[in-house]
Formats: C-alpha cells, structure tokens, sequence
C-alpha cells in the first residue's frame, strides 16, 4: 500500500541489513487511533520480515471502538460485544519505515487498517486522510502540511504526577519564555535530545522556541505532503513523552492544561498541481492568492463550525476558546492576523492557510482531511471569500468558533457536507465518539464543584 512517490526514511533493504548486523532486533507496527494515539504491537525483527512484512497483522477491532481510558463501550457498529470484538487486519505501509532512535535496537512502520475481505476500515483516521487526497489527486493536486505542536513540560515524572491527581505539578520554567533563548536553554538537553532524535527518525528538524506558559515549548519540523506529516505528528506525540519519560520528566499535549494560555496546534496547508506549481498562489491577485485560494479558504470559513468536531475532539479542547488567548473564537480569516481561526501567510510557492482552531489534543489525519474537504467544498460550489479581518477578530462580531464539545457534535451530526464528504459511516461513528466523551464528563464530580459546594452550599 506504499506510494510510489514516497521514500521511506529507512528502506526496507537496509532494515534487512540492520537485523542481519543484530543492530536492529524489534519493530513496531502501529496505527492511529481515534485519540491520536499510536496502537499496535512489537515484533521480533526477523519475524516481522518473515512474516508480518508480506501478510500483515491483526488487532481487535475495538481498538477504534473504546473511550480515552480504553474501556469498551457500547453504540459503535464496527465492534461490540454483538458482534464477538473481532479482528481488523494491520498492514504496514514501507514508506513509513523508520528507526527509532530512542528506543534501542528497534525500527517502526505505520499501519493501514482493513477487514478481512481486504477493503479499508472506513473509520480510520488514516484512512479518512486518505480519501481526501485521493479527492485531491483526481484534479491533479497534492496536499503539504505542518503542523505547529507546543506542549508542557514539568520536573515530575508521569509516575508522580498520576499519583498527586495531577495538582501541584512543578513546570520546567517558573515564568513566561516565549522566544528567550534564556528560557529554552534551561531545558535544552531536552530539547536537543527530542530534535536529534526525531531526526534519527527521519524528520526534518527546523526549531525549538519558548512559548507563554510555564514550562510551554515547541519544537517545529518541516512541512512534508499531508499523510507523511500526519504519520510523523504522531510518531513525535508518542516520541516526546517517551523521552520525556526516560528523563524522568512529563510533558502534554492536552489542549488546556490550567487557566493561562492552552497547547495549540496550528496546522498549515497548501497545494501543489501535478507540474509541482503552487495552486493557491497568485503574486498578482490581491493578499496574493489564486481564484483556486479564494475558493478553498471560503469553503474553510463555511464549514469550520461543522466540522470543528475534527479540529477540536475533546472537552478539554473547548478551554482553549478564550478571547486574548492567540486561540480563536472568530470564524474569519486574515492576512496574517493571528486572531482570525484562518491566517493566510507567506508569498509565492511558501503561499499557504493557517488553521488556528485545533489544540495539542487533536488528531492531525481527522483535521487535516477536514480542512482539505471543506477547501474542496468551496471549490466546488465556488464560494466568495469575504472581507478579511484586519483587526481584532475576537470583537469584529463574527460568527463564534463551536464553543462546547455538545454544540460542535451537534453540528457535525446534522451536517450534509460531513456526510457528503466523508460518508454516513464516518459521522456516526465520530458523533459516537463525541457523545461517548459528553456524557463521561456530564457524569463527573470534578474539583471545582467540591470546592464551591462542599461546606458553603
């Protein structure tokens, strides 16, 4: 299931040579999981290349079917206990193969999802990618994407912070370091191990900065076609804890972890034709956009509150939607207008949007094939891009970002442009998963109302 297009950072040739040298004696093959998160099982290496290499693997089709705590749960028609939690098979895509430095002796290979009759699990986030860059490729475009991960750092380890409930937690930096070379030269020996071995992983490295809260960073790769970035976005969430962890330290990616500024994960997106031309840019148009551009962005702008579900997939992702936080509350667009949900930046074949809604917690495959359907949309019902906002966006009086979990589940529930563009299998299940998360959270007694109620109500 390779693409032809796709070189993988470590062939399949050289994996053989490695395991032959004994330098190499364990692969991980894995997937993405509704969450985000990174599933799957380790293999002797010579096994794998035996066995698992031409055949595949199975895993348990609740896999895509379980709540953030992995308990099983009941109303997903894939898996269920009706239906005996049967297998899906796991094949591995050889453009995704790599080392992991972190991990000794070990190589990792991204997997595909499908049954047993060979047709792909529709519900898969990579899948669900998929679908939209062959939407894309059928007019000759190619999708390249980055995304912008930040995350929090703490002196504990996950270990102690399981243990005190999470409260009292001592981050890595007592004030604000954004941009101070100061403030990330005080971790940088974790900063510099997580660079140089996401790296050995075959990702390219651009930075490290500080950024507003305590102990808040972010370290930045380049921008690559969309699948290989969503592939490696969830191979460095994974990586980064892993090392965090082997430090003695925690880091998250959770979306808003306390009442100052949340993780965002602003994603950034362009288009190239089959020339390898730019399609959204046009230097001579005004803010330097093609018709094709004009289009796209209208169509994000017109479905960003149906499909905010994709961008935000949490309750927890809502917190981020704060006015004078840098996350948007405004459905508006701007040249480089940081407080727009879409900020158009850079120039010729760098021309590209920016989605600012999603927060750390996201799943990169989910908003990225969001942002491509909804682009696709615009283009073709070719939308008119209204006036961009030049200003404050967060009291310009635009319409408002989706501001619960409820209210974007209910829109993307009730969306005919989700169901024409990912199907009605994909808004069941995801509207499941939504109100999986829902009624988890209306059924807990939280520190808060403990606080407010206990002695004084």
């Amino acid at each position: 299931m390779a693409d032809p297009d796709r070189h993988p950072p470590l062939s399949v040739d050289e994996l053989r040579r490695l395991v032959a040298a004994g330098e190499t004696d364990t692969v991980v093959l894995a997937f993405t999981d509704m969450q985000g998160r990174l599933q799957g099982k380790r293999f002797a290496a010579r096994f794998f290349l035996d066995e698992v290499l031409a055949h595949g693997t199975e895993g348990c089709n609740y896999l895509l079917a379980v709540d953030a705590e992995m308990n099983t749960v009941d109303g997903y028609e894939m898996s269920s206990w009706e239906r005996g939690y049967g297998d899906f098979a796991l094949h591995g895509d050889p453009a995704t193969l790599r080392r992991v430095p972190w991990t000794p002796g070990t190589a990792l290979m991204t997997a595909d999802l499908a049954w047993h009759d060979g047709s792909p699990v529709a519900a898969s986030p990579r899948q669900i990618l998929r679908r939209q860059l062959d939407r894309l490729a059928a007019r000759g475009w190619t999708a390249y994407a980055g995304t912008e991960l930040e995350f929090m750092l703490f002196e504990d380890s996950y270990e102690q912070a399981w243990d005190g409930g999470y409260r009292g937690l001592t981050p890595a930096n007592r004030y604000n370091v954004d941009y101070s070379v100061l403030g990330t030269g005080r971790v940088e020996p974790l900063l510099r191990r997580i660079r140089n071995e996401m790296g050995g992983a075959g990702m390219t490295v651009e930075s490290a900065k500080g950024e507003c809260n305590l102990g808040q960073h972010e370290i930045a790769f380049r921008y690559a076609d969309a699948l290989t970035t969503c592939d490696q976005h969830a191979l460095y969430k994974t990586g980064a804890k892993e090392i965090a962890a082997q430090e003695g330290r925690a880091l998250t990616f959770m979306a808003k972890y306390d009442e100052r500024e949340g993780n965002s994960c602003h994603i950034h997106l362009s288009l190239r034709d089959a020339d390898g031309r730019p399609v959204l840019a046009d230097d001579t148009a005004p803010y330097g956009m093609s018709a094709v551009m004009r289009h796209f962005l209208a169509g994000q702008l017109a479905a960003l509150p149906d499909l905010t579900l994709l961008y935000a997939p949490n309750i927890n992702s809502y917190k981020r939607f704060q006015p004078g936080s840098f996350a948007p509350t405004a459905v508006a667009w701007g040249p480089d207008n940081r407080t727009c949900a879409l900020r158009v930046v850079g120039h010729g074949p760098s021309h590209r949007l920016e989605n600012r809604v999603p927060g750390g917690d996201v799943n990169p495959y989910l908003a990225v094939a969001g942002m491509i359907a909804a682009g696709l949309h615009g283009v073709d019902e070719k939308l008119e891009l209204p006036e961009p906002c030049t200003g404050n966006a967060y009291t310009a009086g635009a319409a408002r970002v989706p501001a619960t979990l409820r209210d974007a589940a209910d829109r993307w529930r009730a969306s005919p442009l989700a169901r024409d563009a990912f199907g009605e299998e994909v808004v069941r299940h995801y509207a499941h998963m939504a109100r999986v998360e829902q009624q988890a959270y209306d059924a807990a007694v939280t520190d808060w109302e403990r606080y407010r109620s206990f002695e004084r109500m």
